[in-house]
């Protein structure tokens, strides 16, 4: 290893230990801006005048842009002011010993919190956004498979991997708007001054490729539970609200059998009944607000570089 990779990869390592204790994905931002500006930095110097490798000029360009504690501080004073848009807001500490609301302004509060919404958007979406991921995901192996053996396999392979890298990255740009988890805000960077082998190497060796690949086939089933599950609820919510209003306004039935009504809903059971219309609407969206929650912690987990 030369003394610039040395450098440059021991600053990393040092602001990674500064870092220790932040979130993941400020950690992931904060080492992606790190190391885009040290090798633009480097490279800069290489075109000019100046030697990279010179110990001298790496120091001043690490000077420059703050040293691993000064950058990681600047981390954690700026984190608090750029939250998630539907992050839920910090508790007070006066204020943690203070009951939370509960029953009829708890249950159908739900209605008022933006991350609710976020979490029922998701997951009507999550079937297109599945199809799409687990599509790609499967035709970017399969093809990487099947032209490795050519002499632009290499590079095409890249492409894809990298393609990969990008749609998750997006991914994780959907899941922090609509579910208010932090994920990166920066791709991981990548050296362009590496030569095709050994990026495939840093490509195929990386555990956030497979780890975004295995986040990619698994949208498809979890899309397909999630599109299913929520649009069945909101059916029945909505059949449940609005089939009592229809009968007495319109007096029609609620089954009919050749042609001829057969079933009309009593009287006396149509306040019920849309009653529970409003409630099971109000669980539908406390079920999209705890799994925008649990998936969001599952997005994480598998698209965030450790």
């Amino acid at each position: 290893m030369n003394v610039q990779n040395h450098t440059i990869d021991t600053y990393l390592r040092d602001l990674r230990s500064a870092l220790k204790g932040a979130d993941r994905a400020v950690v992931q931002d904060a080492l992606a801006d790190a190391e885009e500006h040290l090798r633009t930095a480097v490279e800069r110097e290489r075109d000019g005048a100046g030697d990279p490798a010179d110990g001298h000029v790496l120091a001043g360009i690490i000077r420059d842009y703050g040293t691993p504690g000064e950058v990681a501080e600047a981390y954690r004073n700026w984190e608090p002011t750029r939250p998630p848009m539907l992050a839920p807001l910090p508790v007070d500490p006066d204020e943690r010993s203070e009951p939370r609301p509960r029953g009829f302004r708890g249950f159908f509060g739900v209605y008022a919190d933006p991350r609710a919404w976020g979490g029922l958007v998701y997951m009507l979406i999550s079937l297109i956004t599945g199809t799409l991921y687990f599509s790609w995901a499967v035709t970017a192996v399969s093809t990487s498979l099947g032209v490795m053996i050519l002499i632009i396999g290499i590079p095409v392979t890249i492409l894809l991997l990298l393609s990969t890298r990008g749609m998750t990255f997006l991914e994780g740009r959907l899941v922090e708007a609509l579910l208010g988890e932090r994920m990166p805000r920066r791709p991981v960077f990548t050296d362009n001054s590496l030569g095709w082998t050994e990026r495939l190497k840093q490509v195929l060796l990386g555990k956030s490729t497979w780890l975004g690949l295995l986040y990619m086939v698994l949208m498809l089933p979890l899309g397909v539970i999630y599109f299913s599950v929520t649009v069945t609820l909101i059916s029945l919510s909505l059949a449940f609200f609005v089939t009592p209003v229809l009968t007495v306004l319109f007096d029609l039935p609620i089954m009919v059998l050749n042609g001829d009504p057969a079933f009309y809903l009593p009287d006396y059971l149509s306040p019920l009944v849309c009653i529970a219309g409003v409630l099971l609407g109000t669980l539908t969206l406390h079920l999209a607000r705890w799994t925008g929650k649990v998936h969001g912690k599952l997005a994480k987990a598998l698209l965030v570089s450790d």
